[in-house]
């Protein structure tokens, strides 16, 4: 059976190129495609196509947002077999328009998904900014409609720092494992890694907008050396 990964960046803009060497010497077909982190993405955009072409089973795999994306897809495409989600979030989010507006992240099929809409007088107290505290309140109102359908989607590995500092990913991979019930889920976290860990092979990423992401380079490398050896029997079946 071959397998296909669709490798899906955070927030930086930038492709995970080092995490896609590491799976392709591993003998996976990797996408890592660039994509721009704005409001109303069609996850159809991704190129799952490309990859059921050519393999057998398909893996999404993601960091940050991209975990947001993977997670989606994962729940709204059947022919996605499994999701790994690095720093994982729940729910859906919305996007900050230029205006002051939100609209949702994600389309699909056309129509926008329900998202959270994020506390407009939440302001950040730390520089540079940590975005936990927005994420947690805004969390608080969240209609059922905007958490993502965990529940549909095969097999599932979430890997989360407990000192995030983007957002609450330890809470929200507690959240995913509890509606997921008796689903196939593995859940690996690191007390004192980021918003970023680090596999075996890899170089820290440090593109992206200016904020705290936690953790510390020791923490984050520890996180990521444990979570390579679950992906590693995870993806070899």
């Amino acid at each position: 059976m071959s397998t296909g990964v669709l490798l899906l960046h955070g927030s930086s803009g930038t492709p995970d190129a080092d995490r896609a060497r590491v799976l392709e010497a591993e003998g996976y077909d990797v996408l890592a495609p660039r994509w721009t982190v704005t409001h109303e993405v069609p996850l159809e955009s991704f190129p799952l196509d490309e990859l059921a072409v050519r393999n057998d089973r398909l893996v999404v795999m993601g960091s940050s947002w991209g975990a947001e994306a993977a997670l989606l897809l994962g729940a709204l495409d059947a022919r996605v077999d499994t999701v790994v989600a690095f720093a994982p979030s729940a729910y859906v989010w919305g996007r900050l328009l230029d205006d002051g507006s939100q609209r949702s992240a994600w389309t699909w099929q056309g129509e926008p998904l329900p998202f959270v809409p994020f506390d407009p007088d939440w302001k950040p107290e730390d520089d540079p900014p940590s975005y936990t505290g927005l994420y947690r309140l805004s969390a608080q109102t969240a209609a059922d409609e905007t958490r993502i359908p965990v529940e549909r989607i095969g097999k599932v590995l979430l890997i989360a720092g407990g000192d995030d500092q983007v957002w609450p990913a330890v809470e929200f991979a507690d959240e995913i494992v509890r509606r997921r019930g008796e689903r196939p889920t593995r859940i690996v976290i690191g007390p004192e890694a980021g918003h970023r860990p680090v596999l075996p092979g890899e170089e820290p990423k440090s593109a992206g907008q200016r904020m705290a992401r936690g953790g510390t380079e020791q923490a984050d490398r520890e996180l990521g050396e444990r979570a390579w050896a679950e992906i590693r029997n995870l993806l070899a079946g």
